[in-house]
């Protein structure tokens, strides 16, 4: 949740030491902080970086606390911190100024579209820009894309949860340019909006987007997209999502189906209802996913031996190290997840249609295995599941575990 906090009340996240005060920040968007430092901390050894640098662009950065891990648990070079509200400069200046080399770092107080442009008229372009917005990026979208550098990574923020979950199609169309339906599986529909708006964007300025990694939880989306030289538009990923009210089963949808009169196997008299455009491809980069997993192995080790030092202005180590542990098992879940269907089924909307008790999750996978389709968990919901199998199959292989 978002909160407020005395301006002499001192907090710890990850390495970083800092005050709130009149700034909004959000506790439980740890994991998206985590989730970009081990992100950059691959991107300095990527084939995409060359000249193996780690600048940032924080273009709205609140408090600090994302600088502060950049540059301290990232090692990144230089981060550009930004915040619109000049209120805030103080308390940035000396959460910064406390833990950071005055060469590391600068501060600016200015309309994140006007730096963009800015950086790249002074052609001084970056390896990770972050907009951690309220609402959605798409204000903020098409001018990052002029400061970033070629095979460098956006990572995004959208909270607007009515928006992409259907409740309000007419501004989803509006902000996203897609029609937004509603459906079981939304929240995922939330990250493919995003991801879909970043891919089209890029399209439209020569360039192309691909996901490193998506992460859902509660209110918030954040997607991390790399930004390349555009090669062949891969139009089977940014396409549609079909739902049928009368069965549950989900479809996808290509350009070329929309005049054909989509119908379900069902046979129902109800035409499924579209949703999109949007991403459909996958959600996160595996070989992106598996330089993040090995790094948060690798970063457990230094917290233990923090333990011996006895130094009381640490974080608690054992608290870091379950951090990354828990990095870890999401990172893992997200491969698990990132080739599947673009949509999942959650447990009690089988249940539900099958009008039956919800299946144990693990027994109902390892059926779907059993089947030979594909099947796992998904981070975007522990009680849901992403499988390619229809969901007829769901309910027969559910009602016999029942």
């Amino acid at each position: 949740m978002l909160k407020k906090s005395s301006a002499n009340t001192w907090h710890t996240e990850g390495a970083a030491r800092f005050c709130i005060g009149d700034a909004f920040f959000r506790t439980t968007s740890q994991t998206g902080r985590d989730l970009a430092v081990l992100a950059a901390i691959a991107q300095r050894h990527h084939p995409a970086n060359p000249t193996k640098t780690l600048r940032i662009l924080d273009a709205m950065t609140g408090c600090g606390v994302r600088p502060l891990r950049y540059v301290l648990e990232a090692e990144a070079d230089f981060v550009w911190a930004n915040e619109g509200n000049w209120e805030l400069r103080d308390r940035l200046q000396r959460n910064l100024s406390a833990s950071l080399p005055s060469d590391r770092y600068c501060i600016t107080h200015r309309d994140a579209n006007a730096l963009f442009f800015d950086r790249h008229q002074h052609k001084d372009f970056y390896d990770l820009i972050d907009i951690d917005s309220f609402g959605s990026p798409t204000p903020t979208l098409s001018s990052s894309l002029w400061a970033i550098r070629l095979g460098g990574l956006l990572y995004l923020t959208s909270t607007d949860g009515r928006t992409t979950s259907g409740h309000a199609p007419d501004n989803s169309l509006q902000v996203y340019g897609a029609y937004a339906r509603a459906h079981p599986a939304v929240h995922e529909q939330g990250l493919r909006l995003l991801i879909g708006a970043a891919v089209q964007q890029a399209a439209a300025r020569g360039l192309a987007a691909r996901p490193v990694f998506s992460w859902y939880s509660g209110e918030v989306n954040r997607v991390m997209v790399r930004v390349t030289r555009q090669g062949s538009w891969q139009t089977e990923h940014y396409g549609f999502v079909g739902y049928c009210h009368s069965c549950g089963q989900f479809h996808t949808v290509g350009w070329k189906k929309l005049g054909q009169g989509l119908r379900c196997s069902c046979q129902a008299k109800i035409a499924p209802v579209i949703s999109g455009p949007m991403w459909l491809g996958p959600l996160h980069n595996l070989s992106d996913l598996t330089a993040m997993a090995s790094i948060a192995m690798e970063k457990r080790e230094p917290a233990k031996q923090s333990a011996a030092t006895g130094n009381p202005s640490c974080p608690e180590p054992q608290t870091m190290e379950n951090r990354w542990a828990t990095c870890h098992k999401l990172l893992t879940l997200m491969q698990a997840e990132a080739n599947l269907p673009p949509y999942h089924y959650p447990l009690a909307e089988i249940g539900r249609r099958g009008k039956m008790d919800i299946p144990p999750k693990a027994a109902l996978l390892a059926a779907l295995t059993q089947q030979g389709y594909r099947a796992t968990g998904t981070h975007i919901d522990p009680q849901a599941i992403k499988t390619d199998a229809p969901l007829a199959v769901c309910l027969q292989l559910a009602r016999q575990l029942s």
